[in-house]
């Protein structure tokens, strides 16, 4: 984890890919771990002490890389989460580059879809993965409405894929990933959501990770009502194939 800012209120952070934000999992390491364990030793103690306090206010998937902020006050975490339901409307904003696989028809656009979470058997583990639903079936399901705004950057024909920059309205569980891959447009080297195509795209380029990267994060600070502004370049190599980056 790299520390991109801190004072008494709120930390900023940037995750790698293929770190969680939490789990659960014992002996398993997170991004929360990491920082608190930091935070202690920032306080001069052991890490067999007490925890320091360090309010999770969003987070990212965790083979998606890029920045997130916690809150180290009780306070700080209520009005960034306040701020958190209020995103794309002035409160928090968190924008995301994504490399897509396919041509997109239009250049720029808003996608409004439902979800609900379902939980899937892999192995001896249990996870979750997003189902967009139709119009007709949201009336016979405990579903969530995603919406997102995107933009196309550039395309690569020859590859097949085109960089887009994408802000969430709405915060839902693989979200992006999920309504990209509904609206015909899986995100590269993205095993859960992706298709055979996508696939091997991501294949022949040689990239592992989904190829997603929160580049942006904006928010007011919960104390002194600065706007905060954040950005990160990513470091996916599924990047690399783009001149605007």
């Amino acid at each position: 984890m790299d520390i991109l800012y801190e004072d008494r209120e709120v930390l900023v952070a940037r995750k790698p890919a293929g770190l969680a934000t939490q789990t659960a999992r014992i002996g398993q390491q997170d991004a929360v771990s990491q920082l608190k364990g930091y935070l202690r030793r920032m306080a001069g103690g052991s890490d067999r002490e007490r925890e320091p306090y360090l309010g999770i206010v969003h987070r990212l998937d965790q083979p998606v890389e890029g920045l997130l902020v916690f809150a180290k006050t009780g306070q700080a975490a209520a009005a960034l989460s306040k701020q958190l339901q209020k995103q794309g409307d002035g409160g928090f904003c968190k924008y995301y580059y994504a490399v897509l696989c396919g041509m997109p028809r239009q250049e720029e656009g808003i996608l409004t879809d439902y979800l609900y979470k379902e939980s899937v058997a892999v192995g001896k583990k249990k996870e979750y993965k997003a189902v967009v639903v139709s119009p007709m079936e949201r009336e016979h399901c405990k579903v969530q409405r995603a919406a997102l705004r995107y933009r196309i950057l550039q395309r690569e024909e020859a590859q097949g894929v085109a960089l887009a920059d994408i802000c969430l309205e709405t915060g839902r569980l693989h979200q992006i990933r999920a309504q990209m891959a509904h609206a015909g447009l899986p995100l590269l080297g993205d095993l859960k959501y992706g298709d055979e195509t996508s696939l091997a795209i991501a294949q022949s380029m040689g990239i592992r990770n989904v190829a997603l990267c929160a580049y942006r994060l904006e928010f007011t600070h919960p104390a002194s009502g600065k706007k905060m502004a954040f950005r990160a370049v990513p470091s996916n190599p599924a990047f690399s194939f783009f001149s605007q980056l």
